[in-house]
Formats: structure tokens, sequence, C-alpha cells
């Protein structure tokens, strides 16, 4: 396991990413286990929370229930890797915190680019979790870089 150096500001930095993960990570997690437990109209109007309710409430297919629920699960999932990467960035796990960013990161560019520009969405609880995201990269890539055991003009260049 990569680790990144364990000097105070970045141990700071990597805390506090490791929080915003767990709230992220928890917050998912919720939604995808309420998503997955509501019938399909209630699920979509959960998540389109900025749609008029009544525009939702419609008799879906069968395979559209099953697309949400599909959604739900890979919240479910999302969630649950990002609260296990928490744990090891606390730790200062170079690769947890790679793993996190690629994971919550691009659900949350999902989610952005979907959601928050059509206007589908209320600003709290998603676009919150997306700007909680986007912090949580910015400072642990920054506690990534000012925690880089080797610096980078020391590294030895190897002659082909």
């Amino acid at each position: 396991m990569t680790t990144i150096d364990d000097r105070q500001p970045v141990n700071t930095l990597l805390r506090v990413a490791a929080g915003l993960w767990v709230i992220w990570g928890l917050v998912h997690m919720f939604a995808g286990i309420v998503t997955i437990g509501r019938d399909t109209p209630e699920a979509v109007q959960g998540i389109a929370d900025d749609v008029e309710p009544a525009v939702l409430d419609v008799a879906y297919p069968d395979a559209a229930g099953a697309i949400i629920d599909q959604h739900g699960f890979n919240l479910l999932w999302i969630g649950a890797v990002t609260l296990v990467c928490a744990f090891f960035i606390w730790r200062r796990s170079l690769n947890a915190v790679l793993l996190a960013a690629l994971v919550g990161g691009l659900a949350d560019i999902g989610y952005f680019v979907f959601m928050d520009l059509g206007g589908y969405v209320n600003f709290i609880p998603g676009t919150l979790m997306t700007l909680v995201s986007a912090s949580a990269i910015i400072t642990s890539f920054t506690a990534a870089y000012l925690g880089r055991t080797t610096p980078i003009d020391a590294r030895e260049t190897v002659a082909p």
C-alpha cells in the first residue's frame, strides 16, 4: 500500500477529506436503500426532486422499475466503496485517495451533467453532495501532493 507522508498539515487535509467521504458515502448508501425500497414513481420523485411530483406519478413499466432499482443499487455500492476508502484515506493511503476520487468523482460528474444541468434536482441534497465530493477530491489530492515522500526533483532518472 502506497502511503502519504505523515506531516501534520497533510494529516489534517487527509482527515478532512476522509470526513467528507464518510458523509458522501453514507448519504449515497441511504439514498440507494431508499430508492430500492420505494415503488418506482416515488423513487423517481425522490431522485428528480425539483420536478413537479404529479408529472412523475405515472404507471412505469416493470423494466423502468428495474432500471431505477439498479440505480439504487449503484448508489449503495458507490457509497460503500467511498466509505471504505475514507477509512484508508484517514490512514494515508494514496490508493484509497485515487479510488475514492475515481468512484465518487465519476458518479458525481454524471449526476452534475444529467441532473443538475438538466434542472431536475434541488440544491440539497444532490448538488451539495457534488460539492462535498469535489471538496474531498481537491483536499485529498492536495494532501497527496504535499505529502509525497520523494520530492519530484530528487527522483532518479534511468537512462535508456
